[in-house]
């Protein structure tokens, strides 16, 4: 035999080798429950959390802020939906407490049966107008009167409180008003995009 082809057969058959071994190493990374894809997480602003029956869902603070810091004196909205997962026992939130300032909550705060609970800014009644044509809805507002400076990025402390399914503590975003206006640094500023 000759002594090349010895070679190349033997280094055809070392490469083989370590790209089955790759491939399999690399497939590994990704195989189980535990992959980096298994969870998928919402693409909304809030904070997620169930209760019993009561899952809340995107939990924000919504306040446009224009400095360093929302101080304390300012009033915010609180912003989440509530919803009862119970087919035949409605549920009522009782109150919500929070480290940064006392929680007014405004409206009718019954959960219906299967239903939903929206609590937030004014425009959230149009939302409820809609829905009640399919589920049972209600609407209600949720106002923090400052006692602490709070500012984005940081999480603050909620307890949310229910007659039935119990109480929940969760933290809470800052995010930013529904009509922000995005602000441009410098003088000049120009449009971006295609012309």
């Amino acid at each position: 035999m000759n002594r090349f082809r010895i070679r190349a057969s033997a280094v055809t058959s070392g490469l083989a080798a370590c790209g089955l071994v790759a491939a399999v190493t690399l497939t590994g990374c990704s195989a189980g429950q535990q992959s980096q894809t298994s969870v998928q997480e919402p693409a909304v602003n809030g904070t997620s959390a169930t209760v019993n029956n009561i899952a809340l869902r995107n939990v924000h603070i919504q306040a446009a802020q224009t400095s360093d810091e929302l101080r304390p004196g300012q009033n915010v909205d609180l912003v989440f939906a509530a919803i009862n997962q119970s087919p035949d026992v409605s549920d009522t939130l009782i109150g919500i407490t929070s480290e940064i300032g006392p929680v007014t909550v405004s409206g009718n705060t019954t959960i219906p049966a299967d239903g939903t609970l929206f609590v937030g800014t004014p425009d959230v009644q149009q939302t409820v107008s809609a829905l009640k044509a399919v589920e049972a809805a209600e609407a209600a507002t949720a106002t923090v009167a400052l006692t602490k400076p709070i500012s984005n990025g940081l999480t603050y402390t909620f307890t949310f409180n229910f007659a039935r399914a119990g109480q929940t503590t969760i933290t809470v975003s800052v995010s930013a008003g529904v009509d922000a206006p995005r602000q441009e640094q410098g003088a000049a500023a120009e449009p971006r995009g295609h012309p």
